[in-house]
């Protein structure tokens, strides 16, 4: 019995009881309260305390003075596992609750489809039943089928038309989230767990364009039906969403004429708007409900005139029914249902419009991350970076993705305007001179000041670009297509007292640039990020000034495992973090055409087929001609890569748009000027885009890319079998298992290697010409951009002075061990190795033709 007692104090949190590892296993120690007290405040300043620290606190507490320094150690180890315990056994609570919800979730889907089968099987044994009467009935049962169309304005001049009308839209509603008016099947790669966004479905077979979403936030109802009216908070494609009429209705809810504007996702389309009716009520059983529909006909809303950049579409009765959740949170059902007018894109881009699976990622699923993006924020379940809120840091990605939206679609009520082209058709540049980019009149462009902003745009049609990874290569290798003169002439409009052409003060960008994350939203579908660009001055007088220039970087689907319908990467010049300044967002947006085909395409290299000189401007009634006549060009493209047989259909046949739009402040007198820059500049970024492209086709090993980009060096078979032989010959060991093999099965062998291995040129300032795919992953580069790294540029000072002592054993002996340390990625950030050796490559005639370098068990710090 007291041996029991002993069992049950020691795993109590007093720690009356601990039992001492290596004495008699009927041996415990007994604390008394005081001394739990002491032990208690040590712990909670520091829960593992080193050898020298417990020998202090015995010092230092009297009371402690009877307990031996091991019975101390072992206080602390119980103290430590019980404070584990008790947090995992929070986790699994969370957990359990979670997996309560969505199997109810899980349960009422069930029952849904359970209905649903049931009222086929009736309706195929009607079917049957008709097929068996008389032929003479066919007339008559047409007839009966033909049903009188609804019409939701019936009367809508007055309060209780519209009340009549919201109730039947709760009603349609309600069937679409909970019932079997519309056809549901499971969205591809979204399973439902405790970790994934909820349960997400998308229509099929019927009117429109349909998605269903289902899961648990926890957030009270009231806060997340506050959240989700607020569209454009979530819906980084909402321009405007303006209430003109609100009428109270029973139990305390809203009816509310609503106008709503969409941006256009490309330049080549033209934008959406709606006039909508949308309810708001409390149900029954306490929960809370918006619906909302279109009110019929185009005359509704503002005026046509600054409506005429719109198509007008229409929404089928969709909404949100949020329930009180046992325990706190709530059950959210998203229904979006819409009929966007396809028709009026030209056809090649009409997937976009005509896909449930672009609905539910744009729409249904954002506002259900969004919703479980701030209730984490709200439980302090996400801390970032630099102390900033939540908030603020959500406000600037809203800022980015708006500016970028804005210089898209150049709305006439925005102030923009298109501006004469120079006979070629490939870059559209539109002029905005209402738009400033300072509040102060004494620094940069000043609200009032003659000038304003250019936006040069351009979209074009690309085939067989797996989007994640072109976004993420445009991300990592800013200076594969960037100029740094350009980046330092944005720059310079934050803060000189006037804007200079680039050119002017020549600069030189180092190639280096450092990427700091800020924020990133639950599942990284989007990362916002500062970069620094370090500058390098040409004088010596400009030694003393930063020339580093700071970009504010919002990044969207470079997740390897990103399904999303938008892959994104929009920058903006900052002299600080800004607060009301407005930032001159620039970037890239691809739009994948082919959804089935996204996920499948994680493949590492790409390759584009598009003609320069299809280009396309911004819609227009002509433009849908030129968009079809680059489609037939595309399908010549696709089968000159199947006939070569760069890769499967199913993972690299994959379509998809890229718009590109970069924003320039001028001045009234540099006008002309500056829109010549800004079409030079697109136009070389898109020839940039195409070079890097084609220098690396589609492979699943890249090993053909690799022996393409070195030149100048030898094939990189013949370099692999050197590298072998020479570690051999000074090492005395085999590098690989089957080092006898051809030079291609070396190749492929060194490439799969699983430690890096590194090549660098043998010159007075080492480059790096050749790395393995682990050596390409510790880097974070690629085999194109490779050549940009340099040797000292990886290590840090004590990897530099460890490398630099042992040269002249390396040059003597051929090859030196490097202790475990720490070296740098080319993103700037820390990799830890085990060890490093190094050796000298020789070449066919004996001479060293370059050093190669091994990094054991290196891992990202």
């Amino acid at each position: 019995m007291a041996a029991a007692v002993a069992v049950r104090g020691s795993s109590s949190d007093g720690g009356g009881y601990d039992k001492v590892s290596g004495m008699d296993s009927g041996k415990y120690v007994r604390y008394t309260p005081e001394q739990v007290e002491a032990l208690e405040r040590v712990y909670a300043d520091c829960p593992k305390p080193t050898s020298s620290r417990r020998q202090q606190l015995l010092r230092e507490c009297p009371i402690l003075a009877n307990i031996e320094p091991k019975q101390i150690k072992v206080w602390f180890q119980n103290r430590r596992c019980r404070d584990k315990q008790r947090k995992e056994s929070s986790r699994l609570q969370a957990v359990n609750r979670k997996l309560t919800a969505m199997n109810k979730l899980l349960m009422e889907e069930n029952e849904r489809l359970q209905k649903q089968v049931s009222q086929l099987v009736h309706e195929n044994a009607h079917m049957r039943q008709q097929l068996q009467n008389t032929p003479l009935a066919n007339d008559t049962s047409c007839e009966s089928n033909v049903t009188t169309p609804q019409n939701p304005l019936r009367d809508a001049s007055n309060p209780s038309g519209l009340l009549s009308i919201a109730e039947e839209t709760l009603t349609e509603f309600l069937s679409k989230a909970t019932g079997t008016a519309i056809d549901w099947v499971q969205m591809p790669g979204m399973k439902p767990g405790p970790d994934s966004v909820g349960i997400v479905a998308i229509s099929h077979g019927c009117r429109g364009v349909a998605a269903r979403a289902c899961g648990l936030v926890n957030l009270e109802p009231t806060k997340v039906v506050e959240i989700l009216k607020d569209r454009p908070s979530w819906f980084r494609d909402c321009r405007n969403l303006e209430v003109f009429t609100m009428i109270p209705a029973g139990n305390g809810g809203t009816v509310e004429l609503v106008y709503t504007q969409l941006y256009a996702p490309t330049t080549l389309v033209p934008a959406r708007d709606f006039w909508t009716l949308r309810y708001t009520t409390t149900m029954e059983d306490g929960s809370l409900v918006v619906c909302e529909r279109s009110l019929s006909g185009s005359g509704g809303g503002p005026s046509a005139a600054s409506a005429q950049q719109y198509v007008r579409a229409e929404m089928l009765p969709s909404g949100y029914l949020v329930r009180p959740c046992e325990g706190g949170g709530s059950i959210v059902h998203i229904v979006d249902h819409l009929d966007l007018e396809a028709w009026s894109v030209p056809e090649v881009l009409r997937p976009l419009y005509e896909s449930s699976r672009v609905v539910a990622q744009k729409m249904t699923t954002a506002a259900l991350r969004h919703i479980r993006q701030i209730a984490q924020e709200t439980s302090g379940e996400v801390v970032y970076a630099l102390g900033r809120q939540p908030a603020v840091l959500r406000t600037f990605s809203q800022r980015l993705s708006r500016g970028f939206n804005d210089a898209i679609s150049g709305f006439n009520d925005d102030g923009w305007s298109i501006m004469g082209g120079d006979g070629v058709e490939d870059v559209v540049i539109a002029c905005n001179s209402t738009k400033k980019i300072r509040s102060n009149s004494n620094a940069g462009i000043a609200f009032g000041a003659p000038g304003g902003i250019i936006c040069a745009k351009a979209s074009m049609l690309l085939q067989s670009v797996p989007p994640a990874v072109l976004v993420r290569f445009l991300r990592e290798h800013r200076s594969e297509w960037a100029d740094y003169n350009i980046d330092a002439y944005l720059a310079s409009t934050l803060k000189t007292s006037a804007c200079s052409l680039p050119g002017l003060r020549p600069m030189r960008f180092s190639g280096s640039q450092i990427i700091i994350p800020l924020a990133h939203t639950v599942e990284n579908e989007e990362i916002l990020e500062v970069v620094r660009l370090e500058g390098q001055p040409l004088t010596h007088d400009e030694a003393l000034l930063s020339r580093d220039i700071h970009l504010l970087q919002l990044c969207t689907g470079i997740d390897e495992k990103s399904v999303g319908s938008s892959f994104q990467l929009v920058f903006a010049p900052i002299d600080d973090f800004p607060d009301e300044t407005p930032l001159i967002s620039s970037g890239f947006r691809v739009i994948p055409l082919d959804m089935k085909t996204v996920k499948r395409c994680q493949i590492p290299n790409y390759i584009i087929h598009y003609p320069f000189d299809c280009s396309l401007g911004p819609y227009d009634g002509a433009s849908s001609g030129r968009t079809l006549d680059l489609a037939s060009s595309l399908e010549v493209g696709s089968a000159t890569a199947q006939a070569s047989g760069d890769a499967s259909a199913d993972d690299c046949n994959l379509r998809s748009v890229l718009t590109i739009a970069f924003q320039f402040p001028y001045e009234l007198h540099l006008q002309d000027s500056v829109a010549a820059m800004a079409r030079q500049y697109v136009r070389s970024i898109v020839s940039a885009v195409q070079r890097v492209s084609m220098a690396i086709s589609p492979s699943q090993t890249g090993l053909n890319a690799g022996q393409r980009i070195i030149s100048g060096f030898p094939e990189a078979a013949t370099l692999a079998r050197w590298v072998c032989q020479s570690y051999h010959y000074h090492l005395g060991v085999e590098l690989l298992s089957q080092s006898d093999g051809d030079a291609e099965q070396l190749l492929k062998m060194l490439w799969h290697y699983q430690d890096a291995i590194l090549c660098c040129s043998f010159k007075e300032k080492p480059v790096f010409t050749f790395a393995n795919k682990a050596g390409l992953d510790m880097l974070e580069t690629s085999l194109v951009a490779l050549q940009d790294l340099t040797l000292d540029r990886i290590f840090d000072e004590p990897g530099k002075e460890a490398l630099f002592s042992n040269i002249p054993k390396l040059m003597e002996q051929g090859h030196v061990y490097l202790p475990s340390g720490v070296c740098m990625s080319g993103m700037g950030r820390h990799v830890s190795f085990d060890q490093a050796v190094a050796w000298k490559v020789l070449a066919e005639d004996s001479n060293v033709h370059c050093l190669a370098f091994c990094f054991v068990n290196w891992s990202f710090v």
